[in-house]
């Protein structure tokens, strides 16, 4: 499986992103689709991840009611619109597929990643 992602940029706070994770490869073995973000000096931290079907969607606190995350299966895509952004929000975003166990929260529990979109927001 390989992931490609893709929509950081630099936004004034208050303002909206929406992040690109495409899919390719053997995708057929995920069944979860998680964002991540991490900014230098600290561990990656959880944002967000859905179910294949698009049925159950996860959420960090600090992010919930500001981003959603969707899927497009017939694209092989999954998206993060952001909006709402904040300073502290600045990160670099991976997009993650979930390799079948372990908490949806965690980064041990995702096997493929992407190579990471940096988001700049400034105040």
């Amino acid at each position: 499986v390989q992931l490609q992602a893709s929509g950081g940029g630099l936004v004034q706070a208050g303002g909206s992103l929406r992040l690109s994770c495409a899919a390719s490869g053997s995708i057929f073995s995920i069944n979860v689709m998680g964002w991540f973000r991490q900014t230098p000096g600290k561990e990656r931290e959880f944002v967000a991840a859905l179910t294949r079907n698009g049925a159950s969607t996860f959420y960090a606190n600090s992010v919930k009611g500001r981003f959603t995350i969707s899927r497009d299966n017939a694209k092989n895509t999954v998206y993060l619109q952001m909006n709402s952004l904040k300073p502290e929000d600045t990160a670099q975003y991976y997009c993650a597929a979930h390799g079948g166990g372990g908490s949806l929260l965690t980064t041990s529990a995702y096997t493929y990643w992407g190579q990471g979109t940096l988001v700049t927001v400034s105040s």
